[in-house]
C-alpha cells in the first residue's frame, strides 16, 4: 500500500513537472508558469466534475450556463447554404460547447476528419448542417503541421470540406466564464475557397494552425494538452514559409 502511494505522487509530481516544462517551452520563461499550471489543474477537475455531476442536468437548464459572443457570425455563414465548419481547440469544456451547438442547430462532432470520415461530413454540410471540428487532435500518422514553431502531425480534414464544398470555417473556442458557466466565443469565418485551390489543402490548414495557436496563447490555462504536448512534437523545427 505504501509503495502504492508513493508511486501515485510520484507519477503526479511527474506530470506536474512535465505541464511546466512544457507550458515555458511554448509561452516562455516570461509567463507565469507556475499560477498557469495550478489553473491548469483545476480546469481539469472541474471540467471532469461538470461530465460527472453537471452534464445531465443542461437539458432542465438549458443556455443559462452559456454567454456565447460573435454568434452571429455562424448564423450569417448558414445563411448562404454551405453548411458551416466551427473549428476549436480543446480549450475549456469542448463537450458542453457541442451540447450548446447541437441543442441550437444540426451539429456533428468530429475530432479528425481525416478521408475515411469525410463522406458522411461532406453529406451533412451539403444540407446546411454545422459541423463542430476540433482541430488540435494528434496522432503519429497525421501529415505535418505547424505548431508553435514545431513540425507536428495534424488533421487536414477541415481545410478538405471547405475547399471540396466552399464551406465556411468559424474559428472558436470555449472558455470558463465563472464557477459553471461558459464564454462560446465564435470568430468571423474564414471563406477558404476564395484564397485556396482545392490541392492547397496543407497551404489552407496554416491560417486554421495559426488560429490554434492564437486561441491557446488567449486562454493558456484551459488548453487540455500540455500534458504531452512535446510528444506530439518531431525533431524537425518548422522555418518560416515552410508547408510540408
Amino acid at each position: 500500500m505504501v509503495d502504492t502511494t508513493r508511486s501515485a505522487a510520484l507519477a503526479r509530481q511527474a506530470v506536474s513537472q512535465r505541464v511546466k516544462d512544457n507550458m515555458s517551452a511554448v509561452l516562455g520563461t516570461q509567463a507565469p508558469v507556475q499560477r498557469l499550471r495550478r489553473q491548469y489543474f483545476y480546469q481539469v477537475c472541474v471540467a471532469l466534475y461538470e461530465l460527472l455531476f453537471v452534464s445531465h442536468r443542461l437539458p432542465k437548464q438549458g443556455f443559462k450556463r452559456f454567454y456565447p459572443e460573435g454568434e452571429e457570425h455562424l448564423q450569417s455563414a448558414l445563411q448562404k447554404g454551405k453548411g458551416a465548419i466551427v473549428y476549436a481547440p480543446h480549450i475549456g469544456n469542448f463537450f458542453f460547447a457541442y451540447w450548446y451547438l447541437s441543442q441550437r442547430y444540426p451539429c456533428l462532432a468530429v475530432v479528425t476528419a481525416q478521408s475515411a470520415e469525410l463522406r458522411p461530413l461532406r453529406r451533412h454540410l451539403s444540407q446546411n448542417g454545422v459541423v463542430f471540428l476540433l482541430g488540435d487532435f494528434s496522432r503519429p500518422e497525421f501529415p505535418l503541421g505547424h505548431m508553435f514553431g514545431k513540425k507536428t502531425p495534424l488533421p487536414r480534414g477541415a481545410a478538405m470540406l471547405a475547399l471540396e464544398g466552399n464551406a465556411p470555417v468559424i474559428p472558436f473556442y470555449c472558455r470558463r466564464k465563472k464557477g459553471v458557466a461558459h464564454q462560446l466565443t465564435f470568430f468571423a469565418p474564414l471563406n477558404l475557397h476564395e484564397h485556396y485551390e482545392k490541392n492547397q489543402t496543407a497551404e489552407a490548414m496554416e491560417q486554421l494552425y495559426s488560429f490554434l495557436e492564437d486561441a491557446v496563447r488567449a486562454v493558456p490555462a484551459e488548453w487540455l494538452y500540455w500534458f504531452y504536448v512535446d510528444e506530439r512534437w518531431t525533431t524537425e523545427d518548422y522555418h518560416a514559409g515552410e508547408v510540408s
